[in-house]
C-alpha cells in the first residue's frame, strides 16, 4: 500500500461537527477499500487566498492515509460529488509525518509569541515629539517657478 497526504477544504457554512462527520465518512471509504487513516488534523476555519465557489473561508482538514490507490480514487470520487467539499488535494509521499504538521506547529508558535501590548511597545503622543520644523522638515511652500 502507498502513503498519501490529503488536504480537504469544506465550506464555511458547514459546522465543525458536520466537518467531523464528513471526515469520518471519507475515513470509512478508505477502511472499506483496505486502507487506514493514520492521522486526522483539523486546522480550523481559515481564510482562502481567493474565492472558491463564492466562499472566502473554509474548514481545513489534513488526512494521512496508508491505502491502496483504488481506495484513494474512490474517496476522491466521493469528495467530488459532495457539495460541502470545495477543494481537495491528495499527494503520494514517501513517509508519513509523525507528530503535528507544519500548520499546527505554526499555530503553536503564534500562540507563544507575546502580543504588541505585552512587549512594552508604546508610542508617545504627538505633542511629545515636538513640532515638525524642529525635526528638519521644510514648512514653506516652493514658488511656482520651479525653484
Amino acid at each position: 500500500m502507498s502513503l498519501y497526504e490529503c488536504v480537504i477544504l469544506a465550506r464555511q457554512e458547514v459546522s465543525a461537527p458536520q466537518v467531523e462527520t464528513l471526515i469520518e465518512e471519507m475515513g470509512n471509504v478508505i477502511t472499506a477499500g483496505g486502507g487506514t487513516v493514520a492521522k486526522k488534523e483539523f486546522w480550523g476555519l481559515r481564510n482562502i487566498a481567493y474565492r472558491v465557489k463564492k466562499n472566502r473561508k473554509a474548514h481545513y482538514v489534513l488526512l494521512n492515509l496508508d491505502a491502496p490507490a483504488a481506495a484513494v480514487k474512490e474517496m476522491e470520487r466521493q469528495m467530488s460529488l459532495n457539495e460541502d467539499v470545495l477543494r481537495f488535494l491528495t499527494v503520494r509521499v514517501e513517509e508519513l509525518e509523525e507528530g503535528p504538521s507544519a500548520m499546527m506547529q505554526a499555530r503553536n508558535n503564534r500562540e507563544d509569541r507575546p502580543r504588541r501590548e505585552d512587549r512594552g511597545f508604546e508610542r508617545g503622543p504627538r505633542e511629545d515629539r515636538g513640532p515638525r520644523e524642529d525635526r528638519g522638515f521644510r514648512s514653506e511652500r516652493r514658488p511656482e517657478g520651479g525653484e
